[in-house]
């Protein structure tokens, strides 16, 4: 059987952060949303039909992907933004062939011949338009960005138990190191802790992932997941419900915050119940607050809309997109949103919506340059070993279009 995972049409419900990728790779637990999809099925390959957006910029990264390619043979399709569980999974395996699973007027999965063999995201329903619909109202799907932030810690528990339990693990530790509940740790091979490391892992695993830095005094309690060739400071302090993608570098007090990757956030300052996109860096004593001083629910900035909602939440900190920085001593409302590729600095309280490419301060931004923001991504992405690319370039050329 072939299985394809596709974005439908509520990817923008996650902009920012899927303004520059796919609904399937964002992050909440330990995994990517497709990731945990093809943990589930056991997929050896990797089919996915994402935005025309996106299209050229996978196709560049992955060329071992087929990315808006369909074969004419029975497939099943399933919704990358599915909470997939036992149950979710029975239920799509079940589906008989011109049929698709449906909740809410969500199309959750499908099971069908293509009659096409290119397709996007924004005219997947064609495919499915005349497929029998079954019911089934006890499948969960993410809606949300916010609610990715809210589940962390529980995802985090539940990768470790599905993938992480059984693998090999180079639990070593140093002299000086303490660790509490050992039974709840998983180290990679490489991971390196310094003296004075402490992780506590009472109230839910670690996951400490191959060729991580955990230098001296940190202080890690779970669930937490750090992911490959991250390295945490001096002296942090990483709380429950964080997990941090790879290549980032952590310091400071942090809690429940999701860092999809490549970001940094080095030096001291509090950041809390907050979404990262990548290539984003926080500077000195960057602060945000999550929790509103009169303790109602938190409102933020929703992207469909085209202005505040309730997000019913009452702890939400920052969602912060691709390729966005603050300056020395930022500080950061409660719920606020910063687009993609914006430089942010000064003291002004930084606050409700930011839009994407925009320089300055709280109190008075302007138009952020495609040509400055190129060569300043070029830069940034050269001191990986990485490079910014034709593709990348005209994705962010376009999106920079749409806001000025």
């Amino acid at each position: 059987m072939n299985f394809v995972i596709f974005d439908d049409e509520k990817r923008n419900n996650f902009f920012p952060i899927t303004l520059t990728r796919s609904t399937g790779d964002l992050r909440v637990g330990i995994l990517k949303l497709r990731q945990r999809i093809s943990t589930y099925f056991e997929l050896t390959e990797t089919n996915i039909i994402v935005s025309s957006d996106l299209e050229a910029i996978y196709k560049e990264r992955h060329n071992d992907w087929k990315v808006n390619e369909l074969q004419k043979e029975e497939t099943i399709f399933i919704n990358s933004r599915i909470k997939i569980d036992t149950n979710s999974k029975k239920a799509i395996l079940n589906l008989q062939k011109d049929e698709c699973l449906v909740k809410d007027d969500t199309i959750i999965a499908a099971r069908c011949t293509p009659n096409k063999k290119k397709i996007t995201s924004e005219n997947l329903n064609s495919l499915f338009s005349d497929l029998k619909r079954i019911e089934n109202s006890e499948i969960n799907y993410w809606e949300f960005l916010w609610e990715l932030i809210a589940e962390n810690a529980d995802y985090i528990k539940r990768d470790y138990n599905d993938v992480f339990y059984d693998k090999d693990n180079y639990f070593e530790t140093e002299l000086g190191t303490t660790v509490i509940n050992p039974y709840n740790v998983w180290i990679g091979d490489g991971t390196v802790m310094k003296p004075g490391v402490v992780i506590d892992a009472t109230e839910g695993p670690v996951i400490i992932d191959e060729n991580v830095t955990i230098m001296s005094n940190a202080v890690i309690i779970g669930p937490v997941y750090i992911g490959k060739r991250s390295i945490i400071k001096v002296g942090a302090k990483i709380y429950k419900g964080t997990s941090i993608g790879p290549v980032c570098k952590i310091g400071g007090e942090v809690e429940e915050t999701i860092f999809q990757g490549y970001t940094n956030k080095q030096h001291d300052g509090f950041l809390g119940h907050s979404y990262l996109g990548e290539w984003i860096n926080l500077g000195a004593d960057t602060n945000n607050s999550d929790l509103k001083n009169n303790y109602k629910t938190v409102s933020i900035y929703f992207y469909p809309q085209k202005k505040k909602i309730d997000s019913k939440n009452h702890f939400l900190g920052a969602i912060i997109g691709d390729h966005s920085k603050t300056g020395i001593n930022s500080t950061i409302n409660t719920g606020t949103v910063i687009g993609i590729g914006c430089s942010l600095f000064g003291a002004d309280l930084l606050k409700n919506h930011i839009p994407s490419f925009n320089i300055g301060t709280g109190s008075k931004i302007v138009e952020y340059l495609l040509e400055d923001f190129i060569e300043t991504a070029v830069l940034v992405k050269k001191r990986r070993g990485l490079k910014f690319s034709d593709s990348e370039k005209e994705l962010y050329s376009k999106i920079h279009k749409q806001v000025f």
